[in-house]
């Protein structure tokens, strides 16, 4: 049985991914900033401070491999005088220290979740990102994941721990935040949306489901050792075909307002939106195929079957 160390564990994706990796048989240590209470068979700990941790702590006792998914997320209105310096307090400086140590107690993989902000913040409609891409991290959220993920390779290098990094796009599930969150309480209250005319732009996410999945592949598959990953569902959408789809998930039918690209870009630019309008309007598509390749990984979902988390019996 191979020991999981999931830190992270009471956020979005760490929640989903101890439950379901659990129920696949993996034993699981569940790490977080304070105790919570998990299903018998999940060991939880609570550790307010990962710099504290050392190789002989007992959180390492029998770990294979540590799935690091705690950190300080990208946040929709800042408020830290210094952004850069806050992320790499918790992106990159935690995340190192806790590599070394995990190296030093014996652990022999990490899996690293980053973004697919590392790799920039659009790409042409049909040039998506591969592994191969330049990074290009252009806000102090990707700088930190990029800067984490230079100095893990640093420490696999030295230490010989199995590194594996994966840079997801959005990732959407039942209790999703953001965008994708405003959204969905849009569609809800039958709001009209100005975005009928958003259909050449593609966008490729990411169910909840099969990240973990991916995740559960990462952790054990001997081919992901040392590798970079970009992983979606495998199914690019235009903005207006993603509203409309979600909400017919929902029960919610759109109603999508033909107002043209250029007035949009204008209200933007006027009310200081430029970063909304690019992530609506703009594409970012994400290239997959060393995953099934190499991995022979396949999402489970499709785009319609993750959407369906938003179904009105579900929907919170």
């Amino acid at each position: 049985m191979l020991n999981l160390l999931v830190t992270g564990s009471t956020g979005f994706v760490g929640r989903s991914a101890c439950y379901w990796l659990h129920e696949r048989g993996f034993s699981i240590t569940a790490m977080s900033r304070r105790t919570i209470d998990w299903p018998s068979g999940i060991r939880s700990i609570a550790t307010p401070n990962l710099l504290k941790l050392t190789s002989a702590s007992s959180v390492f006792k029998g770990i294979n491999c540590v799935l690091h998914l705690s950190g300080r997320a990208h946040v929709m209105r800042e408020v830290e005088a210094d952004p850069l310096d806050a992320f790499r307090s918790s992106n990159v400086v935690e995340t190192l220290h806790l590599a070394r140590e995990a190296s030093a107690a014996g652990v022999k993989r990490f899996v690293f979740v980053s973004s697919i902000k590392v790799n920039g913040d659009s790409t042409h409609v049909s040039t998506p990102f591969t592994e191969a891409h330049v990074a290009n991290p252009l806000d102090p959220y990707a700088i930190s994941k990029h800067e984490a993920e230079i100095g893990l390779s640093k420490i696999a290098v030295e230490t010989g721990i199995e590194l594996v990094i994966v840079r997801p796009p959005l990732i959407y599930g039942r209790n999703v935040k953001g965008n994708f969150r405003t959204l969905i309480n849009l569609l809800s209250r039958k709001i009209p949306l100005p975005l009928g005319s958003i259909r050449k732009n593609r966008r490729s996410f990411l169910s909840l489901h099969n990240f973990v999945d991916f995740l559960s592949v990462c952790v054990v598959h001997p081919s992901a050792s040392g590798r970079l990953f970009l992983v979606s569902d495998q199914e690019d959408v235009s903005t207006a075909d993603l509203l409309f789809r979600l909400g017919a998930a929902m029960g919610k039918p759109a109603c999508l307002l033909p107002v043209p690209t250029s007035l949009l870009k204008n209200a933007a630019y006027l009310t200081s939106q430029q970063v909304l309008y690019q992530r609506l309007c703009s594409s970012l598509v994400v290239d997959s195929t060393l995953a099934t390749d190499l991995l022979g990984w396949s999402p489970p979902q499709t785009l319609d079957e993750g959407l369906r988390t938003f179904s009105p019996d579900l929907l919170v």
